[in-house]
């Protein structure tokens, strides 16, 4: 069976580590995994990673921050140079790996250009947003909406994934909890939030061919579909939207479980969202290859599910 992984992250050489991805950060402790070192290797290293946990396919992204901590010039660079690196990876070995764009949300217009040379001359199969922009504005707001415009007439997803929660989350929620704002908590709160106010917002109305993919076990909206939907109906008809919150969730998104490998949760997804709205991930280097690999195997559902979630659902939504 084909193993597909679609959240697999890099940075640029000269970029600095990502919070938690230093040497002795408690991920490293935790995995073994060297992870500053596998984020800035795009050779060797990752592939021999690849073949030892199983996988066949990395579909690869710039690790969070991105260009959304950096300014609109800087964050168009960042944007280029990245996807050209990405460019020139995918071109050395195009059975084994393939990109999702970066996108400068600080400058929406230069964003959708790039997304469109992206896509159309480089050969990226999608954008990777890591979430809120610079002090906190999201994606709902219709300054970026450029962005979302260019990617459903191209007919490609968006990854929208996280990155440390809105300041002002940081100095409500977490401050004296710090160690809860990031992957334990923080990531799914923000995360999912975004998606939610998008959904609110009318963009898949505006953009009905828009998919958004979220990691993590959809950052736990398949949990609380219904409850959501059921709290949800009177205000989206408030608002003039076309279709229920549960209607937008299992037509307008498709989740992965990267670093939630929880059998439990993935049952949840499947019976919540259908398993043709699940994808395999492992988030490559923060987890192991082998441990989402063999986490895989052992799930308890039909062989011809396992296939769909393991590599022909990404098939079909990144058109691999």
């Amino acid at each position: 069976m084909r193993v597909i992984a679609i959240e697999e992250h890099f940075i640029m050489p000269d970029v600095s580590l990502p919070v938690g991805a230093g040497p002795g950060s408690d991920r490293e402790k935790r995995t073994g995994i060297e992870v500053g070192i596998e984020l800035r290797d795009l050779g060797k290293r990752r592939l021999a990673a690849m073949d030892a946990g199983g996988i066949d396919m990395q579909v690869l992204s710039l690790n969070q921050p991105g260009c959304q901590a950096l300014d609109g010039p800087a964050a168009v660079a960042m944007a280029r140079d990245s996807n050209d690196l990405l460019f020139e990876t995918v071109k050395a070995h195009p059975t084994r790996f393939a990109g999702l764009a970066a996108v400068a949300t600080t400058d929406p217009a230069a964003g959708a250009k790039e997304l469109e040379r992206a896509v159309t001359r480089l050969g990226m199969k999608g954008a990777m947003i890591n979430g809120h922009t610079q002090g906190g504005r999201f994606l709902d707001d219709k300054t970026f909406w450029p962005i979302l415009e260019c990617a459903n007439a191209l007919e490609v997803p968006i990854y929208l994934h996280p990155r440390e929660p809105h300041p002002d989350a940081m100095k409500t929620y977490f401050k004296g909890c710090e160690e809860l704002a990031y992957a334990a908590w923080g990531f799914a709160l923000d995360t999912c939030s975004h998606f939610l106010r998008l959904v609110f917002a009318g963009a898949f109305d505006a953009y009905p061919k828009l998919t958004f993919i979220l990691g993590h076990m959809g950052e736990g909206l398949p949990f609380w579909l219904h409850r959501m939907d059921d709290h949800t109906i009177l205000a989206a008809q408030r608002r003039g939207l076309k279709k229920t919150m549960a209607q937008y969730l299992t037509e307008n998104l498709v989740i992965t479980c990267s670093g939630n490998f929880s059998t439990p949760a993935l049952v949840c997804s499947v019976m919540a969202l259908g398993a043709d709205n699940v994808l395999f991930a492992v988030d490559w280097p923060y987890e192991s290859n082998r441990v989402a690999t063999d986490f895989l195997k052992q799930l308890p559902i039909s062989e011809e599910d396992k296939a769909k979630i393991a590599h022909r659902n990404a098939e079909r939504v990144l058109r691999l």
